[in-house]
C-alpha cells in the first residue's frame, strides 16, 4: 500500500485515538489532576493537527465527512463504554449528565480537527484569492497597454488614409490638369490648322 494512502487511513485513526483518549482523564488509568488542563490543550492542539493533515490529505469535502463520522463513533463508543464501566469512570450518579460531558469531550476534540480544517482551506483560499488578484493586476495591466497599442494602430492608419486620400486628389488634381492641358493644345492645334488650311486655300 502506497504510503499516501497509509497516511489518508493513519491521521483520522490517530484523531480517533485522541479523541477517544480523553475519556480516561480523572479517571484512575490516566490521573493528571492539577495538569487536566495542559493534556487537554495538547489533546486539542494535536486534534488541530490531525485536521490540517486531514484536509491536505483527503481535502475539505472528504475529510470533513471523515472527521464527522470519526466523531459520531467514537461519541457511540464513549457512551457504551462509560454505560457499562460506569464504576470506573465515577459515573454511577447522574448517568445521563456524566454522558453529555464526556460526549462533549469528544465533539469538542472533533471541532478542533474541523478548525484544522477550515484554517487550512481560509490559508488555501487566501493564496489562491491573492494569486487571482496579481492575475487580474497583469491582465489589466495588459489590457490597458493592448489599448494603447490599438490606439496608435488606429491613429497610424487613419494618418495613412489621410495620406493616401490627399495623395489621390493630388493625382486627380494632376490628371485634370493634364486632362486640360491637353485639350487647350488640341484646341490651339485644331484653331492653327484651320487657320493654316484657310491661307492654303486663299493662296489658291
Amino acid at each position: 500500500m502506497p504510503a499516501k494512502t497509509l497516511l489518508n487511513y493513519f491521521t483520522p485513526a490517530l484523531l480517533g485515538v485522541l479523541m477517544f483518549s480523553s475519556n480516561f482523564l480523572n479517571t484512575n488509568f490516566f490521573k493528571f489532576g492539577d495538569n487536566n488542563f495542559t493534556v487537554w490543550f495538547v489533546l486539542s492542539l494535536l486534534c488541530f493537527a490531525c485536521g490540517w493533515f486531514i484536509d491536505k490529505t483527503l481535502n475539505w469535502r472528504t475529510g470533513g465527512k471523515v472527521v464527522f463520522a470519526m466523531i459520531v463513533s467514537v461519541t457511540i463508543i464513549s457512551v457504551l463504554m462509560i454505560s457499562f464501566f460506569r464504576d470506573y469512570f465515577a459515573a454511577n450518579e447522574l448517568l445521563t449528565e456524566n454522558l453529555i460531558l464526556y460526549s462533549l469531550r469528544d465533539i469538542t476534540l472533533g471541532a478542533m480537527a474541523f478548525f484544522g480544517m477550515a484554517v487550512v482551506e481560509i490559508l488555501t483560499l487566501q493564496k489562491e484569492l491573492f494569486v487571482a488578484r496579481e492575475k487580474l493586476k497583469t491582465y489589466e495591466e495588459v489590457s490597458i497597454d493592448t489599448k494603447k497599442e490599438a490606439e496608435l494602430e488606429i491613429r497610424e492608419a487613419k494618418l495613412k488614409a489621410q495620406k493616401i486620400v490627399a495623395d489621390a486628389e493630388l493625382t486627380a488634381k494632376n490628371t485634370i490638369l493634364n486632362k486640360e492641358r491637353i485639350e487647350k493644345e488640341l484646341k490651339e492645334f485644331i484653331q492653327a490648322e484651320k487657320e493654316l488650311i484657310k491661307k492654303y486655300e486663299s493662296i489658291d
